[in-house]
């Protein structure tokens, strides 16, 4: 099986430096087909900066991101989201004003195809287009437990509900691969359960593969298949739950020595 097929996103060496700081640094790493992999590491230690070189906020100084045999290198943030890879973001970032439900017609319409035209004198391709976008919005939120609260504005939505939210937008983008930025955060211990069986349930039935970045070790070490560590930009260990919370190196960088 080609390096292509097998990992649908492919990161070799990207690094990238902010005046003298070596935010990030030689910074690999394969995800296959539907994986779900976790990036941890104590504050500070680089992964949103991760998050961001391979969403097209920064462009690395060196290296590489490939997704599904696509070269990303130099693209920006919308044509990344475009090409198949989509982001939630450790700060909420939801359209506080505009309804529940559309925020998620936003996500649906990256894959829209509207002509100024049509848009304009409304023709039935455009009023059919945004049925079938209204449609599947209705159905994401039906599966985040949404529906019922598609016309309130987000920004009253419970903090919970509101990351839910992010997450059914980026997924209406129709991505490949969804980089979740601190899930869990403000969560409380149910809502934390409920957040990994979802997780689980949307990379099963969209066969899509899951990144995310998590502070909470035990939502981690229950959801993640495989772990990558950061330390001050640099990679101390990578391997399954197991491995890495054992590792010496990992222990210190969150617990310090005597």
């Amino acid at each position: 099986m080609s390096v292509s097929s097998e990992f649908i996103l492919d990161v070799r060496g990207i690094a990238i430096a902010f005046g003298g700081l070596k935010a990030v640094q030689d910074f690999s790493l394969r995800i296959p087909r539907h994986g779900l992999y976790g990036l941890i590491g104590p504050n500070g230690a680089g992964k949103t900066t991760c998050f961001n070189l391979l969403t097209g906020v920064y462009q690395p100084d060196s290296g590489e991101v490939t997704l599904d045999g696509e070269r990303l290198n130099g693209r920006k943030p919308h044509q990344i989201a475009a090409a198949g890879l989509s982001r939630t973001f450790q700060n909420i970032r939801l359209f506080g004003e505009l309804s529940v439900l559309d925020n998620v017609k936003l996500g649906c319409h990256l894959r829209g195809r509207h002509a100024i035209a049509g848009t304009l004198l409304r023709t039935a391709y455009y009023t059919g287009q945004e049925r079938a976008i209204e449609s599947r919005s209705m159905e994401l939120l039906e599966m985040f437990g949404l529906a019922a609260r598609a016309g309130e504005q987000s920004k009253n939505l419970p903090y919970g509900d509101q990351r839910r939210l992010e997450i059914a937008r980026a997924l209406a983008t129709e991505p490949k691969v969804l980089l979740l930025d601190e899930p869990a955060a403000g969560m409380n211990p149910q809502e934390k359960l409920e957040l990994r069986a979802l997780i689980r349930k949307v990379r099963d039935q969209f066969g899509l593969a899951i990144l995310l970045i998590e502070h909470d070790m035990g939502v981690v070490m229950n959801l993640c298949e495989h772990i990558t560590v950061l330390n001050f930009g640099q990679t101390i260990a990578t391997g399954s739950p197991e491995k890495v919370q054992n590792d010496p190196k990992v222990v210190e960088a969150y617990l310090g020595t005597e």
